[in-house]
């Protein structure tokens, strides 16, 4: 029997995907529960696992192809002798350019067939990945690291695993062959702090991203794209923004406490939110067809910028029941592997509230646009020295942050989120070390 390989719905927004790389080659053995590709998603790279034993008879799709969910991209034949039956529908499927043709407009997402492929197992970007489904005792490899191993001539039986749960990644062959890392670390934003007083010389330009080359266009990545959809997606709702002045005199004490303790900003950020959330469960709510969505949990996503282009907005779940301490160590786990597109779809799709701090750039206040499926996203700018008054007309110097609340009209009203926002400031004023508890 042949069995077709269809691209598989790897998010709940996903339309299409784009093959990252082939695990499998044409007429290589094929065992239910290896790794056969990787996909690209909107917002993840993700292994996809066969359903089925027998041989990777033909591909559809080649690497770099993209494809809409439900597409065929490849055929597993269970016998030798039918690898070249599936060939021809291959070369058949490639032909009438069902794998490759992607319209212009975009279509609901199909259904892909349940034979198809697992429900992905694992995150794969430079031969690094998170747990994958071990079945009887299965060696679990990345797709770069068995690459590398062929490359390289090395037993992957003989390696011990350096990734979660005994993973195989890129590094363990490049260590058992004696080869240099070939993985490029994801590059690091250094924000710089001017020197008053001293004449700075002119900043050079950037240079374009490797893939640009000047007055030409470069076509969006699938993460730029996805972004596109949902900012366009926005438009739709009706929205208005409230802003505030808050003093972080006693909010900037307390991090300086904790952050020896590996306590992040975001983290602190983030614990005040939700536990301030609290008391307004319609902040924490989303507007659905019926009516007004309450969520059980408030979940945080915060917006974080990826190299290359594009966010993502992984999520701090139930981080008003989360100590400080825990939520900044899961948020520093989130960022890492946010960075290296590892997270799974409940890493990023599941907030009910979004935070978007500029204030580490120096950006004093903004207004963000409401993310699909929320009530509500809170811009926070840098915290400030400012010259203030105070009732008996005495002047001293005191630290502000200028907060923006963007919320959804149809359910939130400005009364709503100017409650919200003073409860924000009065527990960051004057009472931010219950955070800690």
């Amino acid at each position: 029997m042949i069995h077709e390989v269809f691209m598989p719905a790897l998010s709940t927004t996903m339309e299409e995907g784009k093959i990252v790389s082939w695990a499998k080659e044409p007429g290589e053995k094929v065992a239910k529960g290896d790794t056969m590709l990787v996909v690209e998603s909107d917002k993840a790279d993700m292994d996809v696992e066969s359903f089925h034993e027998g041989f990777l008879a033909a591909i559809a799709l080649p690497a770099g192809g993209v494809a809409r969910v439900g597409a065929t991209i490849g055929y597993v034949a269970e016998t030798e002798a039918e690898i070249a039956e599936a060939q021809k529908k291959a070369n058949a499927t490639a032909s009438a350019g069902a794998a490759t043709a992607v319209p212009a407009t975009p279509a609901a997402p199909a259904t892909p067939v349940a034979a198809a492929v697992t429900t992905p197992a694992a995150v794969a970007v430079n031969g690094s990945s998170t747990p994958a489904i071990q079945n009887g005792g299965r060696v679990i490899v990345s797709p770069r690291a068995r690459k590398l191993a062929k490359q390289f001539k090395v037993d992957l039986n003989s390696l011990t695993g350096s990734g979660p749960h005994g993973r195989i990644v890129a590094a363990d062959v490049e260590a058992a062959s004696g080869q240099t890392s070939t993985v490029t670390p994801a590059p690091t934003i250094a924000i710089a702090t001017p020197s008053h007083g001293v004449p700075q010389a002119l900043p050079t330009p950037a240079p374009l991203p490797a893939a640009a080359v000047a007055g030409e266009v470069v076509p969006f990545n699938t993460l730029q794209q996805a972004v596109v959809n949902n900012m366009v997606a926005s438009l739709a709702v009706p929205t208005f923004h409230v802003g505030y002045t808050i003093v972080t005199d006693a909010f900037d004490q307390l991090y300086q406490q904790v952050k020896s303790k590996g306590v992040t900003m975001t983290a602190l950020l983030a614990k005040a939110v939700a536990v301030t959330l609290r008391q307004h469960p319609l902040v924490n709510a989303s507007c659905a067809p019926q009516g007004i969505q309450y969520n059980s949990q408030i979940n945080i996503a915060v917006a974080v910028a990826m190299p290359g282009g594009g966010l993502i907005t992984p999520v701090l779940q139930q981080a008003d029941q989360i100590d400080l301490y825990s939520l900044s160590r899961t948020w520093k786990d989130l960022v890492a592997r946010a960075r290296n597109k590892q997270l799974q779809p409940d890493e990023y799709s599941t907030g009910t509230f979004t935070l978007s701090n500029l204030g580490m750039f120096g950006v004093s206040s903004f207004d963000a646009i409401l993310p699909p499926g929320q009530g509500s996203i809170l811009a926070i700018g840098g915290s400030q020295p400012q010259v203030v008054a105070n009732e008996q007309g005495m002047f001293g110097l005191k630290r502000q942050m200028a907060v923006n609340i963007t919320c959804d009209h149809r359910i939130i009203y400005g009364a709503d989120a100017a409650a919200f926002l003073q409860d924000l400031a009065k527990l960051i004023e004057t009472n931010p070390q219950v955070l800690t508890l």
